[in-house]
C-alpha cells in the first residue's frame, strides 16, 4: 500500500528583484515520479542541489508542486482543505532541534503538537509518556530542552512528531549537526519506531552508512530520481555514484579499492563483518600457500 506516492512533480524556486520582476529561475525537481510504501524504510541520497530537501518540504504541504500531483495517505497536497490531515499523518523532522523545539519545559513541546489538532488533554498527556519513552527521553520530561545534548533534542523533536501519532515521519537531515554518539543514538530510535510501531520512515542524508541499513534507498541528481534500488543494489555502483559526487560507506570503499587491486571480493559489502567474512579465506588460502600447503 502507497502511503507517499509523487507524480510528474515539478518545482521551481523563483528569484525576484525589489520591483518584483524574475530575476532567476532555479529548477529544483522536474518531472520526479517516486512512490513509497507504508511502512518501509527509505532513504533519499544526493548531492547539495539534487533536490531532495525540497522533496521533503512536498510531503507535508510546506511547498506545493508547480506542476504535477503530490499524495500522501490517498490525499493531495494540493487539497488545502487536506493540510491539516496530511500533516498529521506525515510529521517532519528538521536538521535543527532548535527550530522545533519551542516549550522551556521538554514535556510541554511534545504535546504542543497534538494540542493543536485538538487532541483532548489525558489523551495528550497519554501521548506525551509514550512518546518520549519510546526515544529514550522520558526521564527528562521535566528537564529544559536547553540543558540537553544535540542529540537528545534532536529525539524530544522526533517524540513531538510522535505524539501527533503520525503514519509517515520525513527526516531532513537530522542527524547532519550532531557528533558520532548523538547520530547513532537518533538512528537507533528511528530504526526501532520503523520496526516496533510499523512507522514509515523518509530520511534524508549525506551520510551513506546511515542508509546501509534502509529497506530502499533513493537517489538525486538534477531534480530527478536516477538511482532505486536496495543499499546493496545502490552500493555496488561506486563509479556511478562518484560520477553523481557522492561516496559510498567506508567498508564499501575499501572492499572496491580491494577488488580494483585484484582480490576476488564481491561488489556492495556494507559491513566490516562481510568485509572480514570474505576476506579471511583468502588471507588463510594465502598462508597455507606461503607455508608450502601443510599450514606449518
Amino acid at each position: 500500500m502507497k502511503i507517499i506516492d509523487a507524480a510528474h512533480v515539478f518545482f521551481d524556486y523563483v528569484r525576484r528583484d525589489e520591483n518584483d520582476n524574475i530575476e532567476e529561475v532555479s529548477h529544483a525537481l522536474r518531472d520526479l515520479n517516486l512512490t513509497i510504501e507504508k511502512g518501509s524504510f527509505v532513504c533519499i541520497l544526493g548531492h547539495n542541489g539534487s533536490g531532495k530537501s525540497t522533496f521533503a518540504k512536498l510531503l507535508n504541504g510546506l511547498n506545493l508542486p508547480k506542476d504535477g500531483e503530490v499524495f500522501v495517505a490517498g490525499m493531495p497536497t494540493s487539497d488545502e482543505s487536506k493540510l491539516l490531515e496530511i500533516r498529521e499523518a506525515a510529521g517532519m523532522v528538521f536538521q535543527n532541534p532548535d527550530n522545533q523545539i519551542i516549550a522551556n519545559v521538554v514535556e510541554e513541546d511534545v504535546g504542543f503538537g497534538p494540542e493543536n489538532i485538538g487532541v483532548p488533554t489525558e489523551e495528550i498527556w497519554r501521548r506525551v509518556e509514550a512518546s518520549l519513552s519510546a526515544v529514550g527521553m522520558l526521564s527528562y520530561r521535566m528537564k529544559s530542552p536547553n540543558r540537553l545534548s544535540g542529540g537528545q533534542k534532536q529525539r524530544v523533536a522526533i517524540a513531538g512528531v510522535m505524539a501527533m501519532k503520525p503514519a509517515c515521519i520525513i527526516l531532513d537531515e537530522p542527524t547532519a549537526m550532531l557528533d558520532p554518539n548523538g547520530r547513532k543514538d537518533v538512528m537507533r530510535t528511528v530504526h526501532e519506531l520503523n520496526e516496533r510501531d510499523g512507522i514509515t520512515i523518509v530520511h534524508i542524508t549525506h551520510y551513506m552508512e546511515e542508509a546501509v541499513d534502509a529497506d530502499r534507498i533513493v537517489v538525486m541528481d538534477g531534480g530527478r530520481v536516477v538511482m532505486d534500488g536496495t543499499p546493496r543494489e545502490i552500493f555496488s555502483q561506486v563509479e556511478e555514484l562518484k560520477a553523481l559526487s557522492l561516496c559510498v560507506p567506508q567498508v564499501t570503499e575499501l572492499a572496491y579499492e580491494l577488488k580494483c587491486a585484484g582480490l576476488p571480493l564481491p561488489d556492495g559489502i556494507l559491513t566490516r563483518e562481510e568485509l572480514v567474512k570474505e576476506l579471511m579465506p583468502l588471507i588463510s588460502g594465502t598462508s597455507s600457500a606461503e607455508d608450502g600447503g601443510d599450514g606449518k
